[in-house]
């Protein structure tokens, strides 16, 4: 959002927060300056001299529009993930959606290696009862251009998703006139990135394949305890909730 010459960002709306819910101290930051200067909040002197900050109508305007833009962005990427979701499902998956994972990020030139927990938004295998044929992947939702190029810098999380998937996939979701949130060569190499165009998923590039892997006993175990994803019915015999195990 821009008042005047100033744009307000996630921080700005975190303060307001703040401010709103406390005793509303002041900080003298440059966060506060630019709330100040842009109306949202106004300075009060108490009966005691001392000085606080209070959120104005229009900061309270602002909290609510910032609230109804963060509701419809995670709407948004829920619906896409569902739809993520019930893809690989029909594709003949077993599906996990925000399953939390354990992951190894191996040692690099300046870094020791260590373990993380990774929470990919669509995780899947294949319905084998055979070990190397299971190929697990992640699938990774953005509807947001913001939300990508944030995700795109940190690269451990990267590391972690190729750790537990064999394949690592962005999907991206489609901005106000429908184009795709970026590029597919905006995306890192190592991932495969599709596109939900006209209601369907379009692979804009294939994900490079890595050699079978074992799944890892920690990953066998988050998967025995979590509830796989079930399958929506369309029709009498357009869709199973699960196929049968197959070799």
């Amino acid at each position: 959002m821009t008042i005047g010459q100033l744009v307000l960002t996630r921080i700005h709306a975190r303060r307001l927060r703040e401010v709103y819910r406390s005793a509303g101290w002041p900080c003298q930051d440059v966060i506060e300056i630019e709330l100040l200067a842009a109306g949202l909040l106004e300075r009060v002197m108490a009966i005691s001299g001392h000085e606080h900050v209070r959120v104005t109508d229009a900061g309270i305007a602002y909290l609510a529009s910032a609230a109804q833009s963060n509701r419809s962005a995670f709407s948004a990427h829920e619906a896409l993930v569902d739809k993520v979701a019930q893809t690989m499902l029909r594709d003949g998956r077993v599906v996990w959606k925000n399953l939390s994972l354990r992951a190894w990020l191996a040692p690099e030139a300046d870094t020791a290696g260590r373990w993380t927990m990774t929470k990919p938004d669509v995780f899947s295998i294949r319905n084998s009862s055979v070990q190397a044929y299971l190929e697990p992947i992640v699938h990774e939702i953005k509807v947001s251009r913001g939300d990508l190029l944030g995700d795109l810098k940190r690269h451990d999380k990267r590391k972690a998703y190729l750790d537990v998937g064999g394949q690592c996939w962005y999907v991206l979701g489609s901005d106000a006139r429908g184009r795709a949130i970026a590029e597919p060569d905006e995306i890192p190499a190592e991932c495969g990135v599709m596109v939900w165009v006209d209601g369907k998923l379009v692979v804009a590039r294939t994900a490079p394949k890595r050699p079978s892997m074992q799944l890892p006993f920690g990953v066998w175990m988050a998967l025995a305890k979590a509830t796989p994803v079930q399958g929506v019915f369309e029709g009498d015999d357009d869709f199973m909730d699960q196929a049968p195990l197959s070799g």
